[in-house]
């Protein structure tokens, strides 16, 4: 692992951390529950001592939302899921894989989650070739939406490339911009996969994986954004894969980030602390018998539906730049699917639905 701050000072600090109760600024949303109602919550002290304890339970129950039926391009997997909640609503975005076009964004609005599945599906048109994993976040300082993937651009090497669209208006599906490439001209990359911004007070950081192990960080000036990146720095390595996500954690003023890892045909995800964007990460829930989240240590409340943890975006207390998480409203949109329906499917043709994991403490 490469970073500026030594793992025993993260060590020496987290301890700490479990005794702080102030928030790391204003949160740009009110802190909701699945309905969008004023939730209850864990004492804070009790929350950030569960969260850093990095010792999880969760529980899910039946998925949230299933691919459309749509007969003029069937819909194979809803995947990929970022979300924030805005004006009362869910704002919710994730790649489609389809029979007639292989990767797009879709896009559903609603107000409890127990209409999600019933809300109208608005397919972005901001280009039509390939285009996925999205990242959605409200950047104050130019008071626009962002919406950051990953898109295919020729002529680049890779030919896989950070993109970003820009609205006004989230609700408004028809108002993104067309795609701009996110770097000028490519670093020296072989291969980069699922892209995501965090901002702290100076800079935006870019973080994402390589499929080999490792994730990557890069920079940029705010003043900047949404160019002026530097080259790729080595953030982390280990035994991780893809869908790397970095958030604040409010009342402790450290950094989490959550990766996907495999344990063969399974997914399940790892946990890192940091105390800041450019530091050490240090293993907080990184292991197999030890992991964030995984079906070791999920419950379900209802009939098992998944036997994966896969890619997917903790809720947030926010919807800006800053991408604030509570560990006393700590939850978990993920995809998921049984390993007997990937059984004699192509990978773009697996079932993968949205699911929630919710703490049990």
């Amino acid at each position: 692992m490469i970073g500026r701050r030594s793992v025993a000072g993260v060590a020496l600090s987290l301890a700490a951390a479990a005794l702080i109760a102030t928030a790391i600024g204003p949160s740009t949303s009110p802190e909701t529950n699945m309905s969008g109602r004023a939730a209850s919550k864990p004492d804070r002290n009790a929350a950030i001592e569960y969260l850093l304890a990095g010792r999880f339970q969760w529980k899910t129950g039946p998925p949230l939302v299933a691919p459309a039926s749509r007969p003029s391009d069937p819909c194979h997997a809803i995947k990929d899921p970022t979300i924030v909640r805005y004006r009362g609503k869910w704002h919710l975005f994730h790649s489609i894989r389809s029979a007639e076009r292989s990767h797009q964004i879709e896009y559903l609005s609603f107000a409890d989650w127990k209409d999600a599945d019933k809300s109208p599906r608005h397919v972005l048109k901001i280009t039509d070739g390939y285009f996925c994993a999205p990242q959605v976040f409200y950047f104050a300082p130019h008071k626009k939406w962002y919406l950051l993937y990953q898109a295919f651009a020729q002529g680049r090497k890779p030919g896989l490339q950070p993109a970003f669209s820009t609205t006004t208006t989230i609700a408004d599906p028809a108002s993104w911009t067309k795609p701009v490439l996110l770097f000028k001209r490519s670093p020296p990359v072989k291969m980069w996969i699922d892209f995501w911004i965090i901002c702290d007070a100076r800079n935006a950081h870019l973080f994402f994986t390589s499929l080999d192990g490792k994730m990557w960080r890069c920079e940029a000036p705010l003043a900047k954004f949404p160019h002026g990146w530097s080259w790729p720095e080595l953030a982390l390595s280990g035994d991780i894969f893809e869908a790397s996500h970095t958030y604040r954690l409010k009342g402790t003023g450290k950094f989490l980030t959550i990766i996907e890892a495999q344990a063969g045909r399974r997914r399940y995800f790892k946990a890192y602390l940091a105390d800041s964007l450019d530091g050490e990460w240090a293993p907080l829930a990184a292991s197999r018998k030890k992991p964030f989240a995984s079906r070791a240590n999920v419950i379900d409340s209802g009939p098992r539906w998944t036997d994966s943890v896969s890619h997917g975006e903790l809720i947030r207390a926010g919807h800006d730049e800053k991408l604030l998480v509570d560990p006393a409203d700590l939850r978990f949109l993920f995809q998921g699917v049984l390993a007997k329906d990937m059984k004699g499917r192509k990978y773009g043709e697996i079932r993968w639905r949205l699911g929630m994991l919710e703490p049990v403490r």
